[in-house]
């Protein structure tokens, strides 16, 4: 976590930066889920008092991205399969609809920062900036939707899952699969088909959820197998 913090700026900005400073490290993985986040560790580490730091715990709580326990204090909060899946699922129902309403406004300009986005993702090979990149490009067409509540959700819901749907991006081929995928997107919206877009997005959403849940599905089974091979013969001779 050190090579993250930078020093603070005067309060009242302080809280911002602190807050923006851990978002990003949770939402990028730099700080794992379940990792202690002490309040005058932090207040060192950002040359600031424990005010800003709490405000800004505060608010990553509110946003569901820290937990705080009686007696151990704030931690990442860790996200089941099952949650990510809710998110992904709400996701797509919004996200296509965003596309839906934006492809009618979207202008030359719109379309050719869209393309710079999708080119830009195309040809990161830093795992750590690919969600930053992939958010970026949809958020360049949603964006036009001219829908601000909306994409807040959007960007909300990306905040709580980035972090384990980059992992599928770089643990399995999906990486490959969201390039593919981006281009059609952005081929929809060139085309202003604005159903095509919807539908290409919401299974842009589902597939890489899908492939997150397969591969965390598959982990589990293996590590089930690795314990039980693990486990003493005696154990095992006595289970049965």
């Amino acid at each position: 976590m050190t090579a993250l913090i930078a020093p603070a700026p005067t309060a009242p900005a302080a809280a911002e930066h602190v807050f923006e400073a851990l978002r990003r490290a949770i939402i990028t993985g730099q700080i794992g889920d379940g990792e202690p986040l002490r309040q005058e560790e932090l207040a060192a580490r950002f040359h600031t008092s424990r005010i800003p730091v709490r405000e800004a715990l505060m608010r990553l709580e509110q946003h569901g991205l820290v937990q705080i326990k009686r007696f151990h204090g704030y931690t990442v909060a860790a996200m089941g399969r099952e949650r990510v899946e809710e998110i992904c699922h709400f996701r797509a129902l919004l996200e296509s609809e965003l596309i839906a309403q934006a492809v009618p406004r979207l202008d030359a300009a719109a379309l050719a920062e869209a393309k710079q986005r999708c080119q830009r993702f195309s040809k990161e090979s830093d795992p750590t900036r690919w969600g930053d990149l992939n958010r970026d490009f949809h958020c360049a067409l949603y964006q036009e939707a001219q829908m601000p509540y909306h994409l807040q959700a959007v960007v909300h819901a990306l905040d709580k899952t980035e972090r384990y749907l980059v992992d599928q991006l770089r643990l399995t081929d999906g990486r490959q699969q969201a390039r593919a995928e981006h281009i059609a997107i952005l081929e929809a919206c060139v085309a202003s088909d604005a159903r095509a877009a919807a539908e290409l997005t919401r299974q842009h959403i589902l597939g890489a959820c899908e492939r997150y849940s397969d591969y965390m599905a598959g982990l589990s089974q293996q590590q089930g197998r690795e314990t039980a091979a693990a486990r003493p013969a005696g154990r095992r001779s006595a289970r049965r």
